[in-house]
C-alpha cells in the first residue's frame, strides 16, 4: 500500500472494529476513574472479551488477516456476551435497579451486550471480505494500537489495585489490594 492511497475495506473494517474497543473500554475505564465506580468480577470480566477482540483485530492489523485470529475474536465476543447477559438476567426481576450507573438509560452490561453483538456480526463479515492489504502502519492505526495497550495496561493495575492478588468482592467499594499494599509498604 502506498502512502496516500485509501486502506482495502477489510483493512478499514479491522481499524473500526479497534476504534470501537478503544471507545468502549476507554469509556468503562473512564467512568472508574473520574466516578469512582469500581467495576464487579463479571463487568472485569466483560473488559477481558473486549480485550481479546482488541487483541485479535490489533494481530489482523500488525501481522495480517488471518482465520485463527478472527477466530479467538469471536471466541473473546462469545465469552463477553455469555457473562454480560447474564449479568443482565440477574438484574431482571421487577424492583431490581442492577449495578453501577446507567448510561442513556441502560446499564452497562447490557451496553456490552449489544457491544458484543455488533462486534461479533463485524467480524463475521470481515472473514467473508477478501483480506488483501489488511496489514497498517498508518498513524491512525499506530495511534488505536498504542491507546488499545495503554489501556490493557491500565486496566490491569487498575484490577490489581481493586482486587489485590486474591478474589474480586462482589460488590467492590475500595481499592483493596491498594490498600494492602499501602500497609505492607507502610504508606
Amino acid at each position: 500500500m502506498t502512502r496516500h492511497s485509501f486502506p482495502s475495506l477489510a483493512a478499514l473494517g479491522n481499524q473500526l472494529a479497534l476504534l470501537a474497543v478503544v471507545g468502549v473500554s476507554s469509556y468503562a475505564f473512564f467512568d472508574q476513574l473520574y466516578f469512582g465506580e469500581l467495576p464487579c468480577p463479571l463487568c472485569l470480566m466483560q473488559r477481558i472479551g473486549f480485550v481479546v477482540i482488541g487483541f485479535a483485530l490489533v494481530l489482523n492489523i500488525r501481522c495480517g488477516a488471518h482465520s485463527a485470529h478472527y477466530g479467538w475474536g469471536i471466541i473473546g465476543g462469545l465469552v463477553g456476551m455469555m457473562v454480560s447477559l447474564r449479568q443482565v438476567l440477574i438484574h431482571v426481576l421487577p424492583g431490581d435497579k442492577g449495578y453501577g450507573t446507567t448510561f442513556l438509560e441502560l446499564h452497562f452490561y447490557t451496553w456490552a451486550y449489544v457491544g458484543y453483538t455488533g462486534l461479533l456480526l463485524g467480524l463475521a463479515v470481515l472473514l467473508m471480505l477478501p483480506n488483501r492489504d489488511v496489514r497498517s502502519r498508518s498513524w491512525f492505526a499506530n495511534a488505536l494500537i498504542i491507546i488499545f495497550i495503554l489501556l490493557v495496561f491500565g486496566n490491569l493495575l487498575s484490577t490489581l489495585l481493586e482486587c489485590g492478588i486474591g478474589p474480586c468482592d462482589d460488590t467492590p467499594t475500595k481499592y483493596k489490594g491498594l490498600i494492602w499494599l499501602r500497609s505492607y509498604l507502610g504508606f
